[in-house]
């Protein structure tokens, strides 16, 4: 076991405690700084580690490494009068050190903030169809067939590919994700294959491109409806053969990448348009996901918005832990064209006016709250609009009495009993997070 003595206990001589206390081949015998309110020094005690503001104090053990982050040149010349038998690290060495192992910790920090946003428990819902895509996951990952997952902005298609990466094998390699939309397509090629230099003007060095970068891990295609002729052959012989070819270079490199594509886009529409290549379009939906707009899962709603609360609740240092009955009426009424990434906004909108403990209806923003009109002609459109207009009309009068079954009845000019069947009849069941 080596003996570590290390000297400054701030930035740096933080960062050396926090990784070298963890490793079970080093011993810190004490960390040193002249000044007593160093952050080191109070993070030394909390671990039991020896702290002085002379370091000649610890020298008296039999040491064999000494860690100087100081900087000082006093200190400097001070060591080299130490035995002979003791590794001095100072000056750029041990900057070098504690920059490389701190650049380590925010690493591991941003890996695991990432890791919990787009982790398989944030994916939230009952809904039949969801729950059959949740069951499938854990068994797509352990594969490496490619995956296609279509459906509308906002239905958490990157989530759904960050959890195929988590569950499988290649969870601790690269997840590098591309948005085809947002480039041109000569850019794109270049961004997903790498070049050579001068393989075009402004081509000044070489570059490692998306493919390479993801190599042993998973390269998640976003938007791929979006990319160009050119580009969809050379996508076609990665998948393929697994090999790239850097642009303004025949020489073929070889990778290993498990390859998730998302489109929003009707592909086989785009097929029969000449947009997209029918082969291209096969061997990308080996395994494919449709995932579900909201609207057509609105059951989910209730847990979406309790799920979006508790992060909001931790990221603004809110209280708020129920919706009113006319708050959630209003969600449900509404068709979410932006699908659960507007939902997500419409409930970060609402908590930032909510002051208390109760989402309100109040809170939600005024434009995605139907006008009577709007009620109306929205259950025209169902096939028993009569039906559809009494479920409305239920559904209202339930949210205006906060769900008080009696005072429903009263104001809908029907017996208890009556309203009961009413419910059970259109399966209106009280929402779990409405305040009495």
């Amino acid at each position: 076991m080596n003996k570590v003595v290390i000297i400054g206990a701030g930035k740096g001589g933080t960062a050396l405690i926090e990784i070298l206390h963890k490793d079970p081949l080093v011993k810190i015998v004490g960390i040193a700084d002249t000044h007593t309110d160093a952050p080191g020094l109070d993070l030394a005690r909390r671990l039991g580690i020896p702290s002085v503001t002379d370091y000649r104090l610890l020298m008296k053990d039999k040491i064999d490494i000494v860690i100087d982050v100081t900087g000082s040149r006093a200190v400097r010349d001070a060591l080299e009068e130490e035995p002979s038998h003791i590794e001095v690290i100072g000056g750029l060495s041990a900057k070098f050190m504690w920059q490389l192992i701190e650049e380590r910790i925010k690493s591991k920090v941003m890996k695991e903030e990432l890791r919990s946003r787009y982790s398989f428990e944030n994916m939230v819902g009952k809904n039949d169809s969801m729950l059959e895509i949740y069951r499938l996951i854990p068994k797509i990952a352990k594969t490496n067939s490619t995956v296609l997952i279509e459906g509308e902005s906002g239905t958490g298609k990157e989530l759904i590919a960050h959890s195929i990466h988590q569950f499988s094998l290649r969870e601790d390699k690269p997840f590098i994700r591309v948005n085809c939309a947002a480039l041109a397509e000569s850019l794109l090629e270049s961004e997903l294959f790498g070049h050579v230099k001068g393989a075009f003007t402004g081509a000044l060095t070489h570059k490692l491109g998306r493919f390479e970068l993801a190599d042993g891990g998973t390269l998640f295609l976003d938007e791929i409806g979006e990319i160009g002729p050119s580009t969809q052959v050379k996508l076609l012989r990665v998948v393929q053969d697994g090999e790239i070819e850097k642009v303004g270079d025949s020489r073929r490199i070889k990778v290993d990448v498990r390859l998730i594509a998302a489109t929003n886009k009707n592909l086989l529409e785009a097929i029969k348009t000449k947009e997209f290549r029918q082969d291209l379009y096969y061997r990308l939906r080996v395994v494919p996901i449709a995932l579900p707009p909201l609207r057509e899962r609105k059951d989910d709603i209730p847990l979406l918005v309790d799920h979006f609360m508790s992060r909001f609740n931790k990221e603004m240092g809110r209280k708020v832990s129920q919706v009113s009955p006319k708050a959630m009426v209003i969600l449900k009424a509404y068709d979410f064209p932006g699908n659960i990434r507007e939902l997500q906004n419409i409930i970060e909108h609402a908590m930032v006016f909510c002051s208390g403990d109760t989402l309100e209806a109040e809170h939600i923003q005024k434009d995605i709250q139907p006008t009577g009109r709007e009620i109306i002609g929205q259950v025209i459109e169902k096939e028993d609009p009569l039906q559809a207009m009494e479920r409305e009309l239920i559904l209202n009068a339930l949210g205006q009495t906060g769900w008080n079954y009696k005072k429903t009845a009263e104001k809908l000019r029907m017996s208890r009993t009556t309203l009961w069947r009413k419910m059970k009849e259109y399966s209106l069941s009280k929402p779990k997070m409405v305040s009495n």
